[in-house]
């Protein structure tokens, strides 16, 4: 059976049969097996058509692993957990943004800690000015999930008053190209802080401060789909955010 989705992928690239034996070291002739016949590449093959595509391993060869390798796979993506936010180095927080080449996301309701440290606030402006794509997302302070969240963690108005804070902080940012900052309405289970393809999640549990909530430290792997999980999340809400004016 074909595969329709590398002939899709392939198109809307522009990138041609020629160039992308080139570009992964193979005969065309092998591409053109992988298209018309079906046929599943080595791994790492995969990989690199994956990577040049921009587009999910899983996506272009969903057969290529078991349910059992896949998982296997996932579960690999996990570097380590910490068990409180507070927990975490503050230089991995500094190296998360710091090595980051093509893209910064950080999904917040205040994220007041990353607004507050102006060495990092730095960074973000540095990587924004070096072609590096930064995305902010806070929560609108006027949104009904903000007020909820504030409720739960015991603070009431207080989580709308932080992230009016940490908009105010993020203010000068604004003025550089490169870096969008949009406000969210949605009820977040996770806040997500990304350099990359990696990730530290910090999970949300009711009645406790985000601050003494667990914390994920994720690397994408080839064939794994936790990153891609919560990297599909954050682009979904940022997708429904509202652009903040200058």
């Amino acid at each position: 059976m074909a595969n329709e989705r590398l002939r899709v992928a392939l198109l809307e690239h522009g990138t041609t049969v020629d160039a992308l034996a080139e570009a992964v070291r193979v005969d065309a002739k092998t591409v053109e097996r992988w298209i018309t016949q079906g046929r599943i590449p080595y791994r790492k093959h995969r990989f690199a058509v994956a990577k040049l595509l921009g587009v999910e391993e899983a996506y272009l060869w969903p057969d290529a692993l078991t349910p059992k390798q896949a998982a296997a796979v996932s579960g690999s993506e996990l570097v380590t957990v910490y068990p409180h936010r507070w927990a975490v180095p503050k230089d991995t927080w500094g190296r998360l943004f710091s090595a980051a080449q093509e893209e910064i996301g950080v999904l917040v309701y205040s994220g007041i800690f990353i607004a507050q440290d102006t060495g990092i606030m730095r960074t973000f402006a540095e990587k924004a000015k070096a072609g590096v794509r930064v995305r902010i997302l806070l929560g609108n302070p006027d949104a009904l999930e903000v007020a909820q969240h504030g409720a739960d963690e015991g603070v009431g108005d207080g989580m709308a008053a932080q992230t009016r804070m940490a908009l105010m902080l993020y203010r000068p940012l604004q003025q550089v190209e490169g870096i969008e900052i949009r406000l969210h309405h949605t009820i977040l289970y996770n806040s997500i802080y990304r350099g990359d393809d990696q990730l530290l999640v910090n999970t949300h549990i009711y009645g406790k401060f985000a601050a003494d909530a667990p914390v994920m430290h994720l690397r994408k792997i080839a064939g794994g789909d936790m990153v891609s999980t919560y990297t599909d999340s954050f682009e979904a809400v940022w997708a429904g955010a509202t652009p903040v004016e200058s």
